[in-house]
């Protein structure tokens, strides 16, 4: 789960927001790759990168895996309900939900619902045993709703 904004605002300018942009779609770039793209020289790419990197900007960088060659092909969402705000319901179902396999992202919203997951799981038998064997078992969680990706338009981590 991603950490609350500290209000902190590092200011990008345009290079700065290309450089990210082509990060994003293109992650293992060689720096003369992404300073080509971005055009600019390799030594200025390497110090913008440098800064992006030491002020937070980018917190790192990931493999984007085939969710069917690893056996977690049905990305599921679920929306929760808790049964009260209160500190220690909210910490109960923070700390069991972090550890959570398959478990994607975990935010908490505004609105209707408490928490919006994605979990992705192997297929329904393992979707069933997710609900029945560990969500419906979380204490203090007083609903959840279940839908299932039938097709997949975007996915990313971010876009610029």
């Amino acid at each position: 789960m991603t950490a609350p904004s500290t209000g902190r605002s590092t200011h990008l300018d345009r290079v700065d927001r290309l450089i990210l942009a082509h990060l994003v779609d293109h992650g293992r770039s060689s720096l003369a790759e992404l300073a080509e793209a971005v055009s600019v020289s390799a030594s200025s790419a390497q110090r913008r990168l440098r800064r992006l990197e030491t002020e937070g900007v980018i917190r790192g960088y990931r493999a984007v895996l085939d969710p069917e060659a690893i056996g977690r092909a049905l990305v599921v969402h679920l929306s929760v309900v808790l049964v009260d705000h209160t500190a220690d319901t909210v910490g109960r179902f923070e700390r069991w939900i972090v550890d959570l396999d398959g478990l994607v992202s975990c935010h908490h919203v505004t609105g209707d619902v408490d928490y919006l997951l994605r979990i992705d799981v192997a297929d329904v038998h393992a979707l069933d045993v997710l609900l029945r064997r560990t969500l419906a078992q979380i204490p203090g969680v007083a609903r959840f709703t279940t839908m299932v990706a039938t097709s997949g338009l975007v996915d990313r981590f971010t876009s610029m």
